[in-house]
Formats: structure tokens, sequence, C-alpha cells
């Protein structure tokens, strides 16, 4: 497997929650539209950097998920970077397809408005 990104960082000086995780915010590093977020551990940190591929923690399924893996909606990672409390990822990636499970460009597709939810986007065709 060739190595894709720089691996001297170290993912465990980050911080991450009691669960050992740390959010991920994933943007479309071409026109900078929020995608999606999921969470990450050390190891899914790790394996995004190795890979170039982006890979989060299923919660839900305690395993590993590289994103696209079987949708084909791949993210591809262009730049990993930390805020300065190092307690939250953001992802610049190149996104194939929808990100969102609902086949939409992104999961912020719902707005609240006058008091209400107003749909923002549709699925994709």
């Amino acid at each position: 497997m060739q190595k894709v990104f720089d691996m001297s960082f170290d993912p465990n000086s980050l911080t991450f929650d009691p669960a050992g995780l740390i959010p991920c915010i994933a943007q479309d590093e071409e026109s900078g539209e929020v995608l999606m977020m999921a969470w990450m551990n050390a190891e899914s940190v790790a394996k995004t950097l190795e890979t170039g591929k982006v890979t989060y923690w299923s919660r839900s399924r305690q395993a590993f998920w590289v994103k696209g893996e079987s949708s084909g909606h791949v993210q591809s990672l262009v730049d990993l970077r930390l805020d300065c409390d190092r307690d939250c990822l953001l992802a610049l990636v190149r996104q194939v397809g929808p990100a969102c499970h609902t086949n939409r460009r992104s999961c912020f597709y719902t707005a609240i408005r006058g008091g209400g939810e107003q749909e923002l986007m549709s699925p994709m065709v």
C-alpha cells in the first residue's frame, strides 16, 4: 500500500472524547461546500492519511467505514486540518457523487426557517 500523506503526524496528539472519537467535517475542496460530519478515532485518522481515502469510525457498527466503499461515492483526501483545540478535524475532499446516505450532495440539506424546516436540496438523480 502506497503512503499518500506524511505519516510522521501522530494521531494520538489529537484531543479525543471519552469514547476515543473526534468529529470530522468533510468539505468539498473546490466549492467549499460542507458535505457531512462523521467520527474518527486515532486509527481511522492514520488510515485516512496512509491511504488518501477518508476513513471514518462507525459508532453503530463499531467498525471502520471507508467513505464510498460500498456506494462508490468516494471521498479522496486533499488536506486534513485540525482546529485550535485539536478536538475537531476538517477534511478537504474530492467527493464523487452524493456525500449523504439520502443521496443528496450534502447531509446539511434542511434549514430551520420561519419556525419550521425547509428542504434545500433534493436527492441526486
